[in-house]
């Protein structure tokens, strides 16, 4: 009888970013300290960053997480898309523990219940448990995370297919009613539009990042029917930024935008990444 590991083993690592340790934790602190933050008024509630591989965003994902480098947070919600297909709207991880080059993480069983029942009396949603996700753009996200938080985590994963606002609200009530038992980062993986001309690209993402801000959770999500901006990601956007309004969230901060252009050269066809926070203002 076959059984799932424990461990979720790194599909990504040596593709997305090194798999050397040492040469992940040095690319991932000059990400950092090349990072010169604007001033940022309030309690950092959520983070929303992209998910590309670490050469072509991570100057700009570094901005996000250089926003909350060594805070104390015990749980570390991280919601992303899913790129593949599955019939389940909402997913979570089958396994204890994630992997990346640089340890193991451990994922918190009794959070994802919590989640869970709290979806299925709210909302009749299921958490549906998948084990060896080829899923990049949540694994992305945790290098920079042990790098930043070194006093360790532990890690609550949602992987959102759904870009429906019922069950994305739902998601989000449940974080919030998880993220109120323990001090917990909110993290929402996505990147923006993808494969304009650069010129295109910044017109889309700036109409989307503009959405963010004013935290109209429904708005991020109308902005692909309505043509006026794509986010990859707009599903886990939605129910981080309906979580954190929950939690008592007042306003949004644009710290950083790139394009892979600035990477690549290439201006003709390009994905867009944005750093934002969203934040607890007295």
């Amino acid at each position: 009888m076959s059984t799932i590991a424990d461990v979720r083993p790194s599909p990504i690592a040596g593709r997305w970013y090194s798999a050397n340790p040492a040469q992940l934790a040095r690319a991932i602190d000059a990400y950092l300290a090349d990072v010169t933050l604007p001033q940022i008024e309030g309690q950092v509630l959520a983070i929303i960053t992209p998910h590309a591989g670490h050469r072509y965003s991570g100057r700009t994902a570094a901005y996000a997480f250089k926003s909350i480098a060594r805070h104390a947070y015990n749980l570390a919600a991280v919601i992303s898309p899913l790129h593949g297909f599955h019939p389940a709207a909402l997913l979570t991880s089958a396994h204890r523990r994630y992997a990346t080059p640089l340890g193991e993480l451990p994922i918190d069983a009794r959070a994802i219940k919590k989640l869970g029942d709290f979806l299925a009396k709210e909302g009749n949603i299921r958490l549906e448990s998948v084990a060896y996700d080829e899923e990049h753009s949540l694994e992305i996200e945790l290098p920079f995370l042990q790098r930043v938080l070194p006093d360790g985590f532990s890690l609550l994963p949602v992987m959102a297919r759904s870009h429906e606002w019922r069950i994305l609200q739902v998601l989000g009530q449940g974080l919030a009613n998880v993220a109120n038992q323990t001090a917990t980062l909110l993290v929402a993986s996505s990147d923006l539009s993808h494969f304009y001309p650069e010129r295109t690209a910044n017109v889309l993402d700036q109409e989307l990042l503009k959405r963010i801000v004013s935290l109209d959770p429904k708005a991020v999500l109308a902005a692909e029917a309505e043509g006026v901006g794509f986010a990859c990601g707009a599903g886990a956007i939605a129910a981080v930024m309906a979580a954190a309004v929950e939690m008592g969230a007042n306003a949004a901060q644009i710290l950083h935008h790139s394009t892979s252009a600035d990477e690549t050269g290439d201006l003709t066809s390009v994905v867009g990444y944005g750093s934002v926070v969203i934040l607890k203002r007295d």
